[in-house]
């Protein structure tokens, strides 16, 4: 169990730490010695917090600037101690240690009270996930121990922990430098029934059992050996074993574990579980990229574009709304914007007010966002899996925020979703696999829409492209949407635009998976052009769609596409530019069908 130590400075973090350590005798064989000689070398008392502040500096000021992390085992378990700072210019030292913390450890000093610096620290602890809080009200003997004083410490701090929904398992009365409460009841404060902080540690359920958790196994990378495409990644939680049924999002694509494959195991593995880092091959040869994550039928990832998040702040320009940036959540990385700022907590002068007018989140301050990225990504709430619930922002290339899920947020998409996610997993396959399609029609899958205004050409381009494809021996065709109004949609009526939609999607869905190069114009749709590709993009996930604007004067396309073209007057030559764009995203070998010696490989 990883533990943090949190407090405003001079309460006794370092100090209940050693003396924790001394207490139980698992302090390394020297080490008090040690400190003693340094102690004695720069004229100071020894003290039980120069265990932990490794740093000269730090001996020299008397407070802790880096998270020192130690390794503690008692009554069976086995701990990660995480002592974290305490001053305001070490905060972001005290979120990267709480980050990587299942429970924490919070102490108040007794003749000071609750400070603003401990609501800063509980509220970080709170909107940082962290599950299990135990307040220990340090330094008791310099109030004499009196039972109100420590009564009146918790009743406050209750309160205020209460407005976090956090409610701490214990709150201890004790004294770090006399031992007090640390290992040992305490005769001075006989009226405390409760345990002492050692004991307090066992209470703290813990979630480190990771393989028995849900399968989580976020994909790293393909890779070719032979004819084999093996699958790698690290397993963050559950187990998987040979014959397993994967899922994976957010692509919805499913197989069956072949083989579990290992760097020099001999006999090879049957299984894996949370913690190995493994390669995996498949029944079958589907097209899957970094950044899925596979979980089993039973429990798979959510998918949205767009979730809320707790977000600190550490970059050196302010995050600002809508601005872009980009997106790390397990192996994804893809752009995202700030679509909502709901709260801002400001680490200098804390604020709980509900709501905040701010829209620019400063450096070392915490948000309450939420974010919106440009195509679905698979995640979960960080209170279920910690993994695959956390993120980073980077910005101009600088990892300058970090964060956790608190809830997905269903997007506009999200009912297509569900029915697409729905139809693939019961979709009846034939033995023709999509990459023996790919490798003997000499390319892949693809969507090629056509949208801008309506008198722009885009009907006369789609069949030069169609006609240059085709002459060329691919395998393509022109779905004009009009072309279903008259019969499968002819019991719609006009107003029916959603419904149109999703129709297109699935009869979409199934010339794709022929192996066809589908080209459309969105003419028919009378909806916005991102309202529409969205929907499409979802249906037909994870088929490339390549998105082409086209319009008689030279204005921006209402949304961002592969390729933009104004008014042309050749067809053709804009023709062979989305050929070339579709080679350069491999989706069009440069060796055409039946051909021995191609390669072509999904």
């Amino acid at each position: 169990m990883n533990i943090v130590i949190v407090g405003s400075v001079d309460h006794g973090k370092s100090t209940l730490l050693g003396r924790l350590y001394a207490d139980t005798g698992t302090l390394p064989e020297g080490k008090i010695e040690k400190i003693q000689a340094i102690c004695k070398q720069q004229g100071k008392e020894f003290e039980y917090a120069f265990l932990f502040d490794a740093f000269l500096e730090e001996q020299q000021q008397g407070i802790t600037i880096d998270t020192a992390r130690t390794f503690f085992q008692w009554a069976g378990r086995q701990y990660i101690i995480i002592d974290a700072p305490g001053h305001k210019e070490f905060l972001k030292n005290m979120v990267s240690g709480a980050a990587r913390a299942e429970a924490a450890l919070l102490l108040i000093d007794a003749l000071e009270g609750v400070k603003d610096q401990s609501k800063r620290h509980g509220l970080l602890l709170s909107m940082l996930g962290v599950k299990h809080v135990t307040v220990v009200v340090n330094k008791m003997d310099l109030v004499g121990y009196r039972q109100d004083t420590f009564h009146g410490i918790e009743k406050e701090y209750r309160e205020f922990l209460s407005q976090l929904k956090v409610t701490p398992q214990f709150v201890i009365p004790a004294s770090a430098k006399l031992g007090e409460n640390i290992a040992h009841p305490s005769p001075h404060m006989s009226w405390f029934a409760g345990p002492t902080v050692l004991n307090s540690l066992a209470e703290f359920s813990s979630t480190s059992d990771e393989a028995e958790q849900p399968l989580r196994l976020p994909l790293q990378d393909v890779y070719k050996f032979d004819a084999r495409r093996i699958l790698a990644g690290r397993l963050t939680s559950g187990r998987l074993h040979v014959g397993d049924r994967l899922i994976f999002a957010p692509s919805n694509k499913t197989a069956v574990v072949q083989t579990v494959e290992a760097f020099n195991s001999e006999p090879p593995p049957t299984h894996a579980e949370a913690g190995q880092s493994v390669g995996i091959t498949l029944d079958e040869q589907i097209f899957v990229e970094r950044g899925e994550i596979i979980g089993h039928e039973d429990s798979i990832p959510l998918v949205s574009t767009t979730f809320r998040a707790n977000l600190f702040w550490l970059g050196r320009r302010p995050l600002t709304l809508n601005a872009s940036y980009l997106i790390r959540l397990g192996t994804r990385e893809i752009e995202c914007h700030v679509a909502a700022v709901h709260r801002i907590v400001d680490a200098d002068n804390l604020s709980l007010d509900a709501q905040d007018a701010r829209t620019v989140v400063q450096r070392n301050e915490v948000a309450d966002i939420t974010i919106q990225a440009k195509a679905p990504l698979a995640f979960d709430l960080y209170a279920d899996f910690e993994t695959t619930g956390r993120f980073v922002l980077v910005d101009d290339y600088d990892v300058s925020g970090g964060g956790i899920i608190t809830a997905m947020v269903h997007d506009r998409e999200e009912t297509l979703r569900i029915e697409a996610r729905q139809r693939d997993f019961a979709w009846i396959k034939g033995d023709v696999t999509v990459g023996d399609r790919a490798r003997h029609y000499g390319h892949r899958a693809a969507l090629v829409l056509l949208i801008g205004p309506d008198v722009t050409g885009k009907t006369f381009l789609a069949k030069q492209l169609e006609s240059m494809l085709v002459a060329d021996g691919r395998y393509a065709y022109t779905l004009d949407p009009e072309n279903l109004r008259h019969g499968l949609d002819a019991d719609l009526r006009e107003g029916d635009a959603e419904e149109t939609i999703r129709r297109y999607g699935e009869v979409a869905r199934l010339l794709l998976d022929t192996g066809l190069v589908l080209i459309s114009t969105t003419n028919s749709f009378h909806l916005p052009a991102d309202h529409v590709v969205e929907a499409i993009r979802t249906l037909v996930h994870p088929v490339p769609v390549l998105t082409v604007y086209m319009s008689q004067d030279p204005v921006p396309s209402p949304m961002e596409s592969d390729l933009s073209f104004t008014g042309p007057e050749d067809f053709t030559a804009a023709a062979h530019d989305v050929l070339e764009t579709l080679k350069h995203k491999d989706i069009l070998a440069e060796t055409i069908r039946n051909d021995p010696t191609s390669q072509f490989s999904i």
